[in-house]
């Protein structure tokens, strides 16, 4: 039982940490890179899809798995106007508030060298650790395209912990009428062999139940059945992250002192929604978790600046 618990931990951490980003090098499975125009083609190709939604918002996600490559796409609308939008993401430091919000994000940092902005995640269990206790991973933040009517970020780290390589996350958002943005938020990641086969252990026994959003069938009572394993768990963690910068723009507009316990209630809320797939700590329990990690973070921040000690 013991060495069940203990690869269990191992499991989750890693694909915490996998996750994350999104693997953006060239590939024969990858699609190919979204500009402006082909993301307002995918938008118009695909509002019949946001307007019925089994999410019940205007939101859709797409996912595949080939070899070692994962990818999962999550396209939605948010009621913000582009400018809103292009305020809020433009901002490196943003981005360590909106990513902290996942349960296994403990802290992230954020700082400037000759240029480029450098962003520290501390990844972890879903219970707390403080930053010393968990793993690093620094990724470079750049704003590949920002032009009128369109922007593109990017995060990627070209190494990960345990063999994983060529990271990356990706943000694009273009302006809709009527004051709204559509945003499209990509994630994917290229493991390892060791990923591969606490993967395989680990979903062959206590994670038989952890599914995703992508129905592959009906079960005899004519219920969906979901994604489960690897590909499962990457579509959770990129509607996480979704909801996480949904939280962030639905806070803005409040006072700065009570934006951070407002974002972590309503980002409990949104993924709560979605219990078969996201839930995994009491509400209470999240509050108190990150409320403490927040802290920790605030810490950490004040001791490097923007510069490295």
């Amino acid at each position: 039982m013991h060495k069940k618990i203990n690869l269990t931990k191992l499991f989750l951490f890693m694909v915490a940490v996998a996750i994350f980003f999104s693997a953006g090098s060239a590939s024969a499975v990858e699609k190919p890179r979204q500009g402006k125009e082909l993301l307002l083609d995918t938008y118009h190709r695909n509002m019949a899809r946001l307007e019925t939604s089994s999410f019940g918002l205007p939101l859709f996600l797409e996912s595949f798995e080939q070899n070692d490559k994962m990818h999962v796409d999550v396209y939605g609308i948010f009621n913000y106007p582009f400018s809103n939008v292009v305020s809020v993401l433009k901002i490196p430091a943003n981005w360590c508030d909106i990513v902290s919000l996942h349960p296994n994000v403990k802290a992230c940092t954020y700082r400037e060298l000759t240029g480029a902005w450098l962003l520290t995640f501390y990844l972890g269990r879903k219970a707390y650790q403080p930053p010393e206790d968990a793993r690093q991973v620094i990724s470079r933040f750049r704003n590949v395209d920002h032009q009128q009517g369109y922007l593109d970020i990017i995060l990627n780290a070209d190494e990960g912990p345990f063999g994983t390589k060529g990271h990356r996350m990706r943000c694009e958002a273009l302006p809709l009428d009527g004051g709204r943005t559509f945003v499209h938020v990509s994630y994917a990641y290229s493991d390892s062999a060791a990923l591969r086969l606490a993967a395989k252990a680990y979903f062959a026994t206590l994670g038989r139940g952890k599914v995703g959003f992508t129905v592959t069938g009906t079960d005899r009572n004519g219920k969906p059945v979901y994604i489960g394993g690897p590909r499962g768990a990457i579509e959770r963690s990129a509607v996480r992250y979704y909801f996480a910068i949904q939280s962030f723009m639905n806070t803005v507009k409040y006072p700065e002192e009570s934006r951070f316990n407002m974002r972590i209630s309503e980002w409990y809320d949104l993924t709560t929604r979605f219990r078969r797939q996201l839930f995994d700590l009491e509400k209470q329990e999240y509050l108190a978790l990150k409320t403490r990690e927040h802290k920790n973070q605030v810490t950490l921040q004040r001791r490097i600046g923007t510069a490295f000690p």
